[in-house]
């Protein structure tokens, strides 16, 4: 091994000394010939790129100086012209123009090459590659399609290709739209094979449009579509949305405080034009801080604090919004509302001074502890009204059933009813149907269901508050008024259908607790149908109950006293109650 070693050594020594150089496949030492290692393409490639770099990599690195259009030399059809550089020990041509498809290349590097010691490549080093047949690509798809009507005004125009292209041929040079012979500005936008054009503004109703797509798109090959591709579509009649209702309803009067103030479109609307910009509340010149959220056809402002009484409010929805096709309502809807005077309580006029009213069908009392502090009447007949006695007479009582009226008693007749009660009970029942239709829905509209009708275990503010199954219960314990220390402070209460208060058992009954200067006087309720009071006896209810179609405190063989701090007023039923307090308030 080591006499077959010496022989190389001394041949390669002959060969410097004759040479200059020698080759050594092996290792590269001081005086050995320079050598092109690598190429891409590699020789005898096929189905090359036409926008192919050519480069070749040496064995050291070389005189730079010979690397040239004479000593690197690409021909095709002809001698191709580039642009030569040279880096550590790679040569790089990259010609001016893409090649040719279906053409055979050879790649000559002369002997003219050195290194840095002025050793030369032995001989022309070549290689040949192959270039393939052109992939051109294609418009192969648009949206809008090709003549399509009725395209909404806020489309972003697209077209999808046939291969990948390159992203910095796609432009808006190469992507135009036009409407005439105006172009229409926007952004040009490429990912995956799509092109996507958005114009600045949305476009015109019943207009014809024409989009490009020129030559200048490229694939990654750099070869370009073979020619312009355009197309037309035309534009919708705009279907500008409309706002159909609004809550509280425009020039509302006696709104709550905790309003969420809704507006409802005839259209579905684009979720990111509703907004605090385009959907806004104001108090005066005073904007009112909250959150705007759109659901279905409707958007909400749900204030993120309570309003303020006594106040007008302005609502405004701006042509900002929109629906999805990009078009606006026509102009800004504006409405006006104002909220609740807590101050001001409703008009009882001359029922006021009534604990219990029962219309035109009597009053009944069961029991020896029942004690109305104030007076009772109904506008039936004096034998309708059981169980009780005032100062000066007696209605139906017997042993089981006493009830003392502090105040007075007011039938028709006869005896001791008389024409002048019964004008003063027909009077009476005016006021209380006034004072029902004042505190309806439709006279204090916009009230909340924080509980969804169960007001038990709730700690309520001043408002209106509204059941939304149109009947409340307090039943998951008592319901708690805060006054928050104003004692004008309103609670009204709105019940389509029932009002029950407790549940059954010997513990079941339920309050009303009044907390930080709450009144009694200043809560009332609604009923549209009956109300039920502590059916199982006990407990204190609290407020002025005006119900359409009667009222029931406790029932009968109760011996636990059930308080009222209010008044029961029943439009066209009766009032029956069993052991029961009523103190009328002052």
């Amino acid at each position: 091994m080591k006499q077959k070693n010496f022989l190389v050594t001394i041949a390669i020594v002959l060969a410097t000394l004759i040479t200059g150089c020698a080759k050594d496949d092996f290792q590269e030492t001081a005086g050995l010939c320079p050598v092109v290692v690598t190429t891409n393409p590699t020789d005898a490639a096929v189905n090359v790129p036409l926008n192919q770099v050519i480069t070749v990599t040496f064995n050291e690195e070389m005189n730079p100086s010979t690397i040239n259009s004479s000593s690197f030399i690409v021909n095709g059809n002809a001698t191709i012209t580039g642009t030569l550089t040279y880096s550590g020990v790679t040569a790089t041509f990259t010609p001016t123009v893409n090649l040719t498809t279906n053409t055979t290349y050879s790649v000559r590097i002369t002997t003219a090459v050195k290194d840095l010691r002025g050793n030369a490549l032995q001989e022309d080093y070549i290689f040949t590659f192959s270039t393939g047949a052109t992939l051109q690509p294609l418009v192969i798809a648009t949206n809008p399609t090709r003549n399509e009507t009725g395209v909404v005004l806020n489309i972003v125009v697209g077209a999808t290709f046939n291969m990948p292209m390159d992203a910095a041929t796609i432009n808006t040079t190469t992507f135009t739209l036009k409407e005439g012979t105006n172009t229409i500005t926007g952004i040009v936008t490429y990912s995956g094979n799509e092109a996507f054009f958005t114009p600045n503004v949305n476009l015109t109703a019943n207009t014809v449009y024409t989009a490009t797509i020129t030559t200048g798109a490229e694939n990654t090959a750099n070869v370009p579509l073979g020619t312009d591709y355009t197309w037309n579509f035309t534009t919708g009649t705009i279907v500008a949305p409309t706002v159909i209702l609004t809550d509280p309803a425009n020039n509302a009067s006696g709104v709550a405080l905790n309003k969420v103030v809704t507006a409802t479109f005839d259209m579905a609307m684009d979720p990111l034009t509703i907004s605090a910009t385009t959907f806004t509340l104001k108090q005066g010149a005073n904007t009112v801080v909250g959150t705007v959220s759109y659901s279905g056809n409707m958007a909400s402002f749900t204030p993120a604090n309570p309003l303020l009484e006594n106040a007008v409010f302005t609502a405004t929805i701006t042509t900002g919004a929109k629906n999805p096709a990009g078009d606006s309502i026509a102009t800004d809807y504006v409405w006006t509302f104002s909220t609740i005077n807590s101050s001001i309580s409703p008009n009882l006029g001359s029922a006021a001074q009534f604990g219990a009213f029962g219309g035109n069908a009597g009053i009944t009392n069961q029991g020896l502890n029942t004690v109305i502090n104030g007076s009772i009447a109904t506008t039936a007949a004096s034998t309708l009204v059981t169980g009780f006695h005032d100062a000066t007479a007696i209605y139906t009582e017997t042993p089981l059933n006493v009830g003392r009226v502090t105040g007075a008693i007011f039938t028709a007749p006869p005896m001791p009813g008389t024409a002048t009660s019964f004008a003063i009970a027909t009077q009476a029942l005016s006021d209380a149907n006034a004072a029902y239709l004042s505190i309806s829905p439709a006279s204090m509209p916009g009230g909340t269901d924080p509980g969804a009708g169960e007001l038990g275990g709730l700690t309520l503010a001043p408002g209106v508050y509204k059941s939304a199954s149109g009947t409340f219960n307090i039943s998951n314990g008592n319901l708690t008024l805060d006054a928050q220390g104003d004692p004008n402070a309103v609670w009204v209460f709105q019940t389509a259908s029932g009002l029950t208060v407790g549940i059954a058992g010997p513990t079941g009954a339920k309050s009303v607790v009044l907390i930080n200067g709450a009144l009694p006087k200043n809560v009332f309720w609604y009923v549209g149908s009956t109300a039920t009071i502590n059916g199982a006896g006990g407990g204190t209810m609290v407020g002025t109950i005006i119900a359409n179609s009667g009222v029931t405190i406790s029932t009968a063989g109760n011996a636990a006293q059930t308080v009222l701090n209010g008044r029961a007023l029943s439009l066209v039923a009766s009032v029956t109650m069993v052991n029961t307090t009523i103190n009328v308030p002052q």
